[in-house]
């Protein structure tokens, strides 16, 4: 028996990743941290990608990947999917243009869709991001209620904008008691004003909930929460049935963020699993087929409040004697039909025999390997997820809310994920999984069998296991 060698995860990354590493520090000079989105970023430096097909991302120094990355779970159909594709070509070539800037067909078309699939939506307004999203429903609400504050969950993200950059990920140190969490701010520059004008909730803590709404209600216009937090904590369903139940006694809206859960756990998302309707909904990712976009959509009442029907022109000094009284929202490329063509051919390939399920059962299948692998080396840990998104968490230890997240072995995580990279696994480190159509059989056991070699090396590492 021999001791197998340690293999340095970050060395052997930076060996196959030379061309990566000299065009990072280019991108570092003309954007800062050589990154157009901080998440992009991570140690010691992202690798930068030149081509992509099907389940599988390429590298600029010619390294294949399987990906479950996906765009942070944009593209549920894969990378390329000729429908998508030729559904953006036929707009652009057939209809003469990539975007009119005026009413078209596949608004209503897409809203349509959204209608029937959705519970909590009869009307749609779009946006460019799921950002833009929650943005635009959090407004919504103020203006439909009158109320100056909003209610969210610690651990919750929502978008990167003041209202909401509080408490996702907070030192435990400053976050106060479990089940009376503070604001925290998660960025430099956000606003004081808004640590007072967003209350923090703990995940599925119903009682502590509805003792801190109850306080807060005259003030409170919406809670807006992930129904799955980041995409792998489910909510339980007495929470949910428990929420709506006491937002609605309290007069308070409640908007659920399903920017990462529409279309991935449900064709009607997260609201249609739950069998609990919304008030207002935030949808983005899959929504648009790979392409930017968002939307809010809602009961009409309240959506009613951005009508500019039978108004003056908004821009118009006389619009009302004192103050304009209809929700203002625009955008140039709200709407896009390019994107909006992506979108529902997005959708008819979902809706199209049992293509969602077959995603399904894919990663069923994966999270199963998974499992086995890490049990039979004995390795406290789990997958948590639903639809076809999950991460794997490690630890043994029941998992509801994000401090019980603090309790798993995230340094562990990290240098699987760091190996993983080496053998040819597309996950950012710590970051969830997201499937597609486009993993087979063929996929899923080569991240079957990188995943035992990969967990072998952590095991060689901390001198734990013995070779032939």
């Amino acid at each position: 028996m021999a001791i197998v060698t340690h293999q340095d995860p970050l060395q052997l990354l930076k060996s196959r990743t030379q061309k990566s590493f000299e065009l990072f520090k280019e991108a570092q000079k003309v954007m800062p941290g050589g990154v157009t989105a901080n998440i992009k970023y991570f140690e010691p430096y992202p690798i930068i990608m030149e081509a992509a097909e099907g389940a599988r991302l390429k590298d600029v120094d010619g390294n294949e990947y399987v990906d479950y990355l996906l765009a942070y779970g944009a593209l549920i159909l894969g990378h390329g999917h000729h429908k998508v594709m030729n559904a953006v070509i036929r707009q652009m070539v057939t209809k003469g243009t990539t975007i009119y800037g005026t009413p078209h067909e596949l608004e209503m078309e897409m809203a349509k869709r959204l209608i029937k699939l959705y519970p909590g939506i009869e009307q749609v307004r779009y946006t460019n991001s799921g950002t833009e999203a929650t943005l635009l429903a959090i407004r919504v609400a103020h203006a439909y209620t009158g109320k100056p504050k909003i209610a969210k969950f610690e651990g919750h993200y929502h978008g990167g904008y003041d209202q909401v950059l509080l408490s996702i990920n907070p030192p435990l140190e400053q976050a106060g008691p479990a089940d009376r969490p503070v604001a925290v701010p998660d960025s430099a520059g956000v606003d004081p004003y808004y640590l007072e004008h967003t209350v923090i909730l703990p995940f599925n803590d119903l009682e502590a909930c509805a003792a801190i709404l109850k306080e807060q209600a005259d003030q409170l216009a919406a809670v807006v929460v992930e129904p799955v937090q980041a995409g792998f904590i489910p909510a339980t369903e007495t929470f949910m049935r428990g929420l709506r139940k006491l937002t609605e006694e309290l007069g308070i809206l409640l908007i659920f963020d399903e920017v990462k859960t529409c279309f991935r756990v449900a064709l009607g998302g997260a609201q249609s699993v739950y069998g609990v309707t919304p008030d207002l909904t935030a949808l983005g990712k899959v929504l648009g087929g790979g392409f930017p976009i968002g939307a809010v959509g809602g009961k009409k009442e309240i959506m009613e409040v951005a009508s500019p029907h039978g108004k003056k022109d908004v821009f118009e000094m006389n619009v009302t004697s004192k103050k304009k009284d209809v929700l203002f929202h625009s955008g140039t490329y709200n709407g896009h039909p390019s994107v909006l063509a992506a979108g529902l051919a997005t959708l008819d390939v979902l809706e199209d025999q049992d293509n969602f399920e077959t995603i399904v059962r894919t990663t069923e299948k994966l999270r199963r390997g998974l499992e086995n692998v890490l049990k039979y080396y004995q390795i406290p840990a789990q997958t948590l997820g639903m639809g076809s998104i999950f991460n794997v968490v490690m630890t043994a230890e029941k998992i509801t809310n994000y401090r019980d997240l603090q309790n798993a072995n995230l340094s562990l995580r990290r240098e699987l994920d760091y190996h993983l990279l080496t053998l040819g696994i597309y996950t950012k480190p710590l970051n969830r999984y997201s499937l597609s159509l486009a993993h087979g059989d063929r996929e899923i056991q080569q991240t079957i069998d990188a995943y035992e070699a990969a967990v072998k090396r952590l095991l060689v590492a901390r001198g734990s296991l013995v070779q032939d």
